[in-house]
């Protein structure tokens, strides 16, 4: 996919006509990847985009914390050291902020469009638990069914739980393990008897399917999408 730098905004020429044609080309390519249910790493890069694009249009200033984790504090120091000088200078200030206002509309309507997209393919899955369920379910194991093929998914999962002063929010990493052909004789219920014995140390594991109803690519949406579902649903069954 055709990426956008970073620091678009302020790297090479300052000009509008310039940066609206990489900017046109760059929501072009992520439409195209829309188009192919290739929601990820898409998805995510604009709305990093978006958001410190507002930040900058709002209080003229770069958040370290929009950015992906690819830039390290360094790099993000000196990119601020760079904006601060341009913001001292009126003449192509007002060149990003032309660039500013002619973007902020259409990155809201890439996003809109991803947003829309991702809520599409979460309606066509369908999550529940394996056996019976135990008390600890911050780890165990994730199956996922995909669409129309008769494969079984199978990863080890384990859900992180970050608090700040405001709020508590959950992080989830996965592992793939294998992948199983579904048949009569291969039960999701059955899979999980199997891991068990593979993996003694796990008696009773959280075990949970994610269902595709329909065809998407794993890894640029199914699994993402799946693994934030299974946040959601585990987050519910949470007592706090």
């Amino acid at each position: 996919m055709n990426t956008l730098p970073i620091n678009w905004l302020t790297e090479g020429l300052i000009d509008f006509e310039y940066k609206k044609y990489m900017l046109l080309a760059y929501l072009q390519a992520a439409k195209a990847e829309f188009e192919k249910l290739h929601l990820y790493p898409a998805f995510s890069d604009l709305i990093m985009h978006y958001r410190n694009l507002l930040h900058v249009k709002e209080h003229k200033k770069l958040v370290y914390e929009q950015f992906p984790k690819r830039i390290s504090r360094a790099d993000f120091e000196k990119l601020e050291l760079v904006y601060e000088k341009i913001v001292e200078d009126d003449e192509t200030m007002q060149q990003i902020e032309e660039i500013i206002q002619f973007a902020s509309p259409l990155f809201s309507h890439a996003v809109g469009e991803g947003r829309e997209l991702y809520e599409f393919i979460e309606s066509h899955l369908e999550i529940s638990p394996v056996g019976i369920t135990p008390i600890y379910y911050d780890e165990g194991y994730l199956f996922l069914d995909t669409f129309p093929a008769k494969e079984t998914q199978v990863y080890a999962y384990r859900i992180s739980v970050f608090q700040n002063t405001y709020e508590k929010y959950r992080g989830i990493n996965t592992q793939y393990l294998k992948s199983v052909r579904r048949g009569l004789a291969q039960t999701h219920e059955n899979l999980k008897g199997q891991l068990v014995k593979e993996h003694q140390q796990f008696p009773n594991p959280a075990t949970f399917v994610v269902i595709a109803k329909m065809p998407c690519p794993i890894e640029h949406s199914l699994l993402p999408i799946a693994k934030r579902s299974l946040v959601k649903y585990i987050t519910k069954m949470s007592p706090s």
